[in-house]
């Protein structure tokens, strides 16, 4: 519980970098995800250079700190049939690799592009993701540049027991 209670979105990193294996933990946490009919939907495209993170930060006004993360991490839907469940797949795949990364004491934030289609389209052809890919999000990962506690969100008057 301590990783999902400290969880918060970091934007400024440092220049310190992730190791692989850093890396590759993220990866497992997010494909522990639960998924629709267990079809695992998901792909991740891993962009480490630093001009590519950079052209990743111009997507929208909001992907910024993917220019100064040390990763970043493209969730794909990978092409095939799949339940329509999947962007609720992909976003469990994405909220394991956020949780994953507090434990571990990097910091992260998530950038949704799904469902604005321009946006996944521009972002999948950077990629050079093949037809019938679904680019969903971008999650810039690395060291926070500053640490900083995360606020209870609990709010009891939003839950209602037994009927709404």
């Amino acid at each position: 519980m301590d990783a999902v209670m400290s969880r918060k979105s970091v934007r400024k990193f440092t220049e310190q970098a992730v190791t692989k294996e850093q890396i590759e933990q993220l990866l497992r946490a997010a494909m522990q995800a639960p998924s629709a009919h267990n079809q695992q939907p998901w792909e991740f495209v891993v962009v480490q250079r630093r001009e590519a993170l950079r052209e990743l930060s111009q997507v929208h006004p909001y992907a910024g700190p993917m220019a100064g993360a040390a990763v970043g991490v493209v969730v794909v839907r990978r092409p095939g049939e799949f339940s329509p469940h999947w962007p609720q797949d992909l976003s469990a795949a994405v909220e394991n690799l956020l949780v994953e990364a507090e434990a571990m004491g990097l910091g992260a934030v998530w950038m949704g592009l799904f469902p604005d289609r321009e946006r996944m389209e521009l972002v999948g052809k950077m990629l050079s993701a093949p037809e019938g890919a679904e680019v969903f999000a971008m999650v810039a990962v690395g060291v926070p540049a500053e640490r900083r506690e995360a606020l209870s969100r609990y709010d009891a008057a939003r839950v209602h027991w037994e009927r709404y």
